[in-house]
């Protein structure tokens, strides 16, 4: 895989919006992330669709990948962070340049409908990653747990090590209505969190798998399906596949149907893991629902006993999230339910 060179304070980061244009909508929670970001050390660049009026940022998606082919292809450009997620980013796709992308590798974070860019990217042979974008995230940072805080400056600065995700100790469902000026930078209250629930392992003798990771928002991912930006079936070989659902809470059934058809493409028999991160705003008994319905395809429909799954992780439409890299080989160590990053996801060469 293709790697972005590391980052450090005083770095340039473009911010765009390859998705919607809601800070034109909510300007003020949308500079609260750019604060933050300015607060790591990071100098914010601004490009055209970052404040963009929502109804021209939606009907000109050839706009929103010239942002993105713009932040790509400028060498003083160190990191691209999306604004927000949103639901139509797959229309971008076919305007962006490859060639120039994949020549180009630099920090690449969003998630939600990001997941459409990401996934092209990653093809490509470049390492994405999911993490927090620019309103949703980086905007409620200095409200997030000093634990979280160390993490992300840990994540994005500091020496590569063997990197093991931490599990935070509680988990927030989004945040108070944002057309209300008070409510900048806050969360809802905080749930406890119950940890990482290992559904199925490899079994009694292998104690960890290992794989590259690809994956990101399970609904935003069913509009590549039958497309050309759909991965070749050869793609999954060995993958840890991880999904989030979005805030628009997909009902248990439909995740059902979305997992089936991974089944029939024979994508569970190839990978070695899948992950989910914290589904938001279900209730317990629908959490507990839902990791049945997982089990029930994945090894009732399908017989793959032996494919390790994990739900109930820190990453996805939950705060505070974890930073996913694709494309960077991992573990789930079944004994600790923890998962480990075995390479770095920056260029240190």
């Amino acid at each position: 895989m293709i790697k972005p060179k590391p980052l450090k304070p005083g770095d340039n980061i473009a911010v765009l919006s390859p998705s919607t244009g809601l800070p034109s909508v909510f300007p003020h929670i949308y500079e609260s992330g750019i604060r933050n970001l300015n607060a790591l050390g990071f100098n914010v660049v601004e490009f055209p669709t970052a404040r963009m009026d929502i109804d021209e940022v939606f009907n000109n998606p050839k706009l929103r990948a010239q942002d993105l082919n713009r932040a790509f292809s400028d060498s003083n450009i160190h990191g691209i962070i999306a604004t927000i997620g949103g639901n139509d980013s797959a229309r971008v796709l076919k305007y962006l340049d490859p060639d120039m992308i994949k020549a180009n590798p630099k920090l690449f974070m969003g998630f939600s409908d990001f997941t459409a860019v990401s996934a092209f990217v990653n093809q490509l042979g470049l390492v994405t990653f999911n993490g927090p974008s620019i309103m949703a995230g980086f905007s409620q940072l200095h409200n997030l747990p000093a634990v979280y805080q160390r993490y992300l400056k840990s994540f994005l600065f500091e020496p590569w090590h063997n990197f093991t995700f931490p599990t935070f100790e509680s988990y927030s469902d989004g945040y108070p209505d944002w057309a209300i000026a008070s409510n900048v930078g806050l969360l809802h209250a905080n749930k406890s969190n119950d940890g990482p629930r290992l559904l199925q392992s490899a079994g009694s003798q292998q104690k960890s798998v290992t794989g590259q990771l690809f994956g990101g928002c399970i609904e935003v991912l069913e509009m590549l399906k039958g497309t050309p930006y759909w991965p070749a079936p050869d793609f999954w070989q060995g993958k840890i596949l991880f999904f989030e659902t979005s805030e628009e809470k997909p009902s248990i059934d439909y995740v059902k149907y979305w997992l089936r058809n991974y089944g029939v493409m024979g994508v569970f028999e190839q990978i070695s893991g899948l992950l989910f991160g914290r589904a938001r705003d279900y209730s317990n008994e629908e959490k507990a629902k839902l990791d049945d319905v997982i089990l029930s395809v994945i090894k009732g429909e399908f017989g793959c006993n032996n494919l390790t799954v994990v739900s109930n992780l820190d990453f996805g439409h939950t705060d505070p999230q974890l930073i996913i890299p694709q494309g960077v080989t991992a573990e789930i160590d079944s004994q600790t339910k923890q998962i480990r990053l075995l390479e770095s996801p920056f260029d240190l060469g």
